[in-house]
């Protein structure tokens, strides 16, 4: 099954603890089964979904190894988690409702109106998205696109949107509708941090990892992410309150509000003449992210508990079904309060407990080791830790209060990594001491003190191929035993990388499409973030750019700063340099598709003071790195 032909098969510590969790795990329960094909239509016809070029973004036959029965490799529910989520065609929700999943990470939901059909959340690029709006024509009929609404400001819902709609469509008034702050959010997330962010999703969610037992298997919300070009086209009409209703091509929705859960802008949709209700990604079937992997803001997940409740208690009543962006619906309205509220208990639970062993003094670390969820929530498998974790989720917690220091004055001011590495080894014996006593922790099973200690060698001596191996062999067993679909990702990619050097970031989500729909005051941010602070310590330099038909706005460097100001106030200072220019021109200058010197030359710029200046002020900003090392210092 697996093309991954460096890695070893399970170690038999590991092998024993995924037969156990299947003798003590409820498979007889087989609903969410039943529930995952409930209403299957078809799927297409080719397994390979291309972009316009031709390059292949996604393949649905990828995962036709999870048929066979679990192997030792794999955590038994993550596999069956992942059989259950690599399931791929149209299916029925409810008549008028229709889901394509296992196109791309998320699902792409589509209601049909009186005209045509309204597209919610078209996944991560055009490719897919309009794969996923072709199956859903071959079986429903050419109905042209009447809509898109995006739930959420993560790229999964949204990246996918010129597939299904183009500017001419929303010129000529097909609306797309998103939670009020989305832009904002989408954008932020996508390029302030973006390359760090897409970095660590290459780990998170194993896109460079080849598919099979031993490899990639799945990420637990979704299989991974495809690999097209990311669009954005930014919301016409946005959700501003909850009850608000709007209707769309004849679908009359009602809209809940709730910021701060899973994202920072986030909405759920009941559609009251349809019984049904779309709960974004606020309940899907695992236990979520309280702080992802690939890097966020923390969630709150008090917050989240609330919205939940009041979900529970406006909309329950008068819907048949529930469905979501991610996995498979819930059918009947007890099923689906029971659903909801065993979601609700989860996060509240995880917040609540993890402030009350905080209050008595436990750290991340130790609150993470103690909490154990109640059985009744054990028990159910939507409540598991396919993506998000208990581990990591009670650390996000805890951060979100605390903050990342423990009140332990000894890890106030430590070493950093590599040279904290370099002082233990030293201390315990140099590094062929490190590694006799670690393989010994190996053969007896411990690969969790493994990696932690055989780090410090790498770290203090990243050529040694010896700690290299043996560390690629641990993290394997650990992601072998994960039941989380990320952390297997994470430790599978740390061993790949240590064997054959860096993967660097296979999906980019700061795309050209993405960057066009900052605004300039974003755009000014942006800059500010890759400004080389001490290299610009002596630098004072400021430009006032007179935006024809706009503010004008100086941009100043000191002090290692780059800041802007609109208008010409006193904070702006006196210019070095003008240059009066149509706003287009700026922001192909900020967003460098022209030099300084191209757009000085220009005949519709005008320049007054000195034009080597403009130059010398982008000359201090620096390139982010996609390709950081991770797992080495």
């Amino acid at each position: 099954m697996s093309r991954n032909t460096d890695a070893r098969p399970a170690e038999r510590k590991i092998a024993q603890a995924n037969r156990a969790a299947r003798e003590h795990l409820p498979f007889d329960d087989t609903q969410d089964l039943e529930d995952a094909r409930r209403g299957f239509l078809g799927t297409a016809s080719e397994n390979v979904i291309r972009a316009e070029d031709g390059s292949a973004v996604w393949d649905l036959g990828a995962y036709g190894f999870l048929s066979q029965d679990c192997p030792d490799t794999v955590n038994p529910s993550l596999w069956r988690q992942s059989r259950l989520v690599a399931d791929h065609g149209l299916f029925e929700v409810v008549e008028g409702i229709y889901q394509v999943r296992g196109f791309d990470l998320s699902n792409m939901t589509l209601v049909e109106g009186e005209r045509g059909v309204l597209v919610i959340d078209p996944l991560v690029c055009a490719g897919t998205a309009a794969a996923a709006l072709a199956l859903y024509r071959a079986h429903r009929g050419d109905r042209p696109v009447t809509g898109v609404l995006y739930t959420h400001s993560h790229v999964d819902h949204f990246g996918g949107v010129r597939g299904v709609v183009a500017d001419e469509d929303v010129a000529a008034g097909v609306p797309i509708l998103a939670p009020e702050g989305f832009l904002e959010h989408a954008v932020s997330e996508n390029v302030y941090a973006g390359t760090a962010m897409s970095r660590r999703a290459a780990y998170m969610y194993g896109a460079a990892l080849p598919k099979g037992e031993r490899g990639q298997v799945g990420a637990g919300l979704g299989q991974t992410v495809s690999t097209g070009a990311v669009g954005l086209i930014p919301p016409t009409l946005d959700i501003t309150r909850t009850g608000q209703t709007e209707t769309v091509d004849g679908i009359r929705m009602v809209f809940q509000l709730t910021p701060g859960t899973e994202a920072p802008a986030e909405l759920n949709i009941h559609f009251p003449d349809l019984r049904a209700l779309c709960m974004a990604e606020n309940a899907t079937h695992n236990l979520h992210n309280l702080l992802t992997l690939r890097g966020a803001e923390v969630r709150d997940p008090r917050v989240w508990a609330r919205y939940l409740t009041e979900a529970i208690d406006l909309f329950t009543d008068s819907s048949d079904v529930a469905f979501a962006s991610h996995h498979w619906p819930v059918w009947g309205r007890d099923r689906l309060q029971r659903f909801l509220s065993e979601q609700r208990d989860l996060y509240a639970y995880l917040h609540d407990q993890t402030l009350r062993m905080l209050n008595q003094g436990m750290t991340a670390l130790e609150i993470a080791e103690r909490m154990e969820m109640p059985p009744a929530l054990e028990r159910a498998w939507h409540t598991h830790g396919y993506y998000g974790s208990v581990s990591h989720n009670t650390k996000a917690v805890y951060q979100r209060y605390l903050g990342w220091f423990d009140g332990n004055p000894a890890h106030l001011w430590e070493h950093p990594p590599a040279e904290a590495s370099s002082r233990y080894v030293e201390f315990m014996g140099g590094a062929d001491e490190v590694l006799r006593r670690a393989r010994q922790s190996f053969e007896a099973g411990d690969f969790r003190w493994v990696v932690q200690v055989v780090n410090h060698v790498i770290f203090a001596d990243p050529d040694n191929a010896s700690a290299r191996e043996l560390q690629a062999d641990a993290f394997e067993q650990l992601g072998y035993g994960s039941e989380n679909g990320t952390w297997r990702n994470f430790y599978l990619s740390g061993a790949l990388e240590l064997r054959h050097g860096s993967v660097g970031t296979p999906t980019a989500t700061a795309s050209p499409d993405v960057l066009a729909a900052l605004t300039l005051d974003q755009l000014y941010d942006s800059l500010a973030i890759r400004v080389d602070g001490p290299r610009a310590w002596d630098a004072d330099i400021t430009v006032l750019f007179r935006i024809r038909g706009g503010d004008p706005v100086t941009l100043r460097l000191h002090n290692g700063v780059l800041t802007h100001t609109t208008g010409t106030g006193p904070s702006a200072g006196r210019p070095d340099l003008e240059i009066a220019l149509d706003e287009p021109a700026l922001r192909a200058l900020l967003l460098g598709s022209v030099g300084p010197g191209e757009l000085l030359e220009r005949k519709d710029v005008e320049v007054t003071g000195e034009a080597t200046l403009l130059a010398n002020l982008l000359g201090h900003l620096g390139a982010p790195d996609p390709d950081f090392a991770v797992v080495t210092p």
